[in-house]
């Protein structure tokens, strides 16, 4: 694998847009470029995506000394690498997939979408409410105040006392707490903006309201005052970061999003929003996929979170086969009609579908098609937890992953 990611990156990617930046030498010699990126696609290929522990297998694992040829750059050069060409390294995903593709993997038969919560590179404590920042800054405020009154008082004391001599600096836990002063209103200042700003639209590709904005059927919400509502919250760590159901509770994290090809589990597309409704993300990831590879699926299926009448209207002018599970309709749902769906629109049509056909659906194979593919992501290969902080940063490092996922799956097809 080691030798196959080397001569990959070296021999088939087009790395013009790494190369270009490189103008002249300065200093000591660089590492050179696609060394840097075979290590890093190999390092995610492997599991390893920290630049420390990049750097220590360059040291201690023969198959990492394969790639460098024995180099064994810094880990802060690996990381500076990483950051400075973050976005070329996201694009070689589209270059991967066509490898894949020339190579007789992508059959666009069946393409299976699903999504899955990933933890983000900050703490869901470090998130604050709209109701408890109003609170928190009375209360800081007042604190403040009364710190730097002390404050003032004591260094008149000390200049009375030692004349000319030093003793008037600020002390440390009143900056702390102006600090965080600021930076609580700065967050209450941009959720306040957000609840004046107009409803994000469908094509809208942004982190999009803070968690506790926005309805379930995705309108935002508002106060009595027409100001964010209490709920609404901030992350002051990373604040594109959103609030996550998942199966222990919520997390701060983002929405990862796949298209999967049925044949040998290719990831045709990939995507990853800050809200966590999955709806929004079928268009583009049926977009992307015939964008790189020319063509739509015969058949896609998605579970009950891509269930929408628009989604479905979708894929029917795609003339695409839809399986998409459709859930069980809440009482007194608008398009539940009751305690069923209503008579005559496409998700009736689409539950009545899957229905008739029973066990023999081919719904079936979207488990067998599109959740190994995070099980080998997430479990085999130990990616829980984005590292860098950031909605585009995180979109180009969940494309690494993907790539590095690919090109997996090409190594073992082409042995």
């Amino acid at each position: 694998m080691a030798h196959f990611v080397r001569d990959t990156v070296c021999e088939e990617l087009d790395l013009a847009a790494i190369l270009s930046t490189y103008t002249e030498e300065r200093g000591y010699p660089p590492y050179h470029p696609s060394m840097m990126v075979a290590l890093l696609l190999y390092g995610y290929s492997r599991g390893v995506y920290s630049s420390r522990r990049i750097a220590q297998a360059c040291e201690e694992r023969v198959d990492f000394m394969a790639v460098t040829a024995m180099n064994r750059p810094d880990f802060r050069t690996i990381a500076t690498f990483r950051r400075r060409h973050l976005k070329a390294l996201g694009e070689l995903f589209v270059q991967v997939l066509k490898l894949c593709k020339a190579a007789g993997l992508v059959k666009l038969g069946h393409v299976a979408l699903d999504g899955t919560k990933v933890q983000a590179n900050a703490s869901v404590h470090k998130a604050m409410s709209y109701g408890r920042m109003r609170e928190a800054e009375k209360k800081l405020a007042a604190e403040v105040s009364a710190w730097f009154a002390q404050a003032e008082a004591t260094d008149g004391a000390e200049d009375r006392e030692h004349g000319a001599a030093r003793g008037d600096e600020m002390p440390d836990w009143v900056a702390n707490k102006a600090t965080r002063l600021e930076r609580i209103r700065a967050a209450k200042a941009t959720l306040e903006a957000e609840a004046k700003a107009p409803p994000p639209g469908p094509e809208d590709d942004g982190p999009g309201p803070s968690s506790g904005m926005m309805e379930r059927t995705s309108r935002p919400r508002r106060a009595a005052d027409g100001g964010p509502p209490d709920r609404a919250q901030r992350n002051f760590t990373d604040p594109d970061s959103r609030i996550q159901p998942a199966r222990r509770g919520v997390i701060a994290g983002y929405n990862a999003q796949i298209a999967v090809d049925g044949a040998h589990q290719i990831i045709v597309s990939q995507r990853v929003q800050t809200s966590p409704v999955d709806a929004r993300c079928l268009k583009p990831l049926l977009t992307a996929s015939r964008a790189t590879l020319g063509a739509n699926p015969r058949e896609v299926s998605a579970d009950t979170g891509f269930c929408t009448d628009k989604n479905l209207a979708h894929l029917a002018r795609r003339r695409i086969n839809a399986f998409v599970a459709t859930g069980r309709p809440r009482h007194g749902e608008p398009n539940s009609g009751g305690k069923r769906w209503r008579r005559g629109s496409r998700i009736a049509a689409m539950a009545t579908k899957l229905k008739r056909a029973g066990r023999r659906s081919r719904y079936r194979l979207r488990k067998q098609i599109v959740e190994p593919v995070f099980g080998q992501i997430k479990h085999a290969r130990g990616f829980r937890q984005f590292l860098l902080r950031g909605l585009e940063k995180v979109r180009a490092e969940w494309a690494m992953i993907c790539t590095a996922h690919n090109l997996l799956k090409l190594a073992r097809a082409t042995r």
